[in-house]
């Protein structure tokens, strides 16, 4: 094989790359997944999120027992029941969660997008790297677009964002593993 003559830095590149380039497929297919089903996927993060609530309020819990003083154990505990209440909360009461979490989600994807455009005035000079700074103009743009339409558009908008918003994310990450696959293929050459 090729890639033996040319030492172990360019096989774990093109397994990099390789690893690089699934996790943009699946970023792909969960994102059209969201756009084609939004009401769907917007209840599933909600669900989702109480479940991660509950389970950091037991980390909580398991935290405030390995002791520290009667100060740390006590706002561990309060930590623990107050993520355990949320989570409960966005279980027992989904399309509430969903106005709360679409208004949240707004805000995430917009420093998101802020990030990503950061991002790309570092890496200005890598291949493909235009393809982040468009991912981070449009989280900016959906990141805003779901403040001005809260919460009229919360059954649908967080789904429909996250699902654009998973597919941008998952077509820059492929160009930027399609031009790292290319910079390998030169570097054997």
């Amino acid at each position: 094989m090729a890639t033996e003559s040319h030492g172990p830095v360019v096989q774990a590149a093109s397994r990099f790359t390789g690893w690089y380039i699934a996790a943009a497929i699946a970023f792909i297919v969960l994102g059209l997944f969201a756009i084609i089903e939004p009401a769907v996927a917007g209840l599933g993060v909600a669900i989702l999120v109480g479940w991660l609530l509950i389970f950091g309020g037991i980390c909580h819990f398991i935290v405030a027992f390995r002791g520290g003083g009667a100060g740390r154990v006590l706002w561990q505990i309060l930590a623990g029941i107050v993520f355990v209440l949320g989570g409960f909360y966005m279980l027992s009461q989904p399309l509430l969660a969903l106005g709360t979490l679409t208004l949240l989600l707004g805000a995430v994807i917009l420093a998101a997008g802020i990030f990503e455009i950061i991002s790309y005035f570092r890496r200005t000079r890598e291949a493909a790297s235009g393809w982040v700074l468009f991912n981070g103009i449009v989280a900016v743009l959906l990141g805003v677009f779901i403040w001005f339409h809260w919460p009229s558009s919360s059954i649908w908008a967080i789904g429909t964002l996250v699902g654009v918003n998973l597919l941008l994310t998952g077509w820059s990450r492929l160009m930027v593993g399609l031009a790292g696959r290319r910079l390998i293929k030169h570097a054997m050459a």
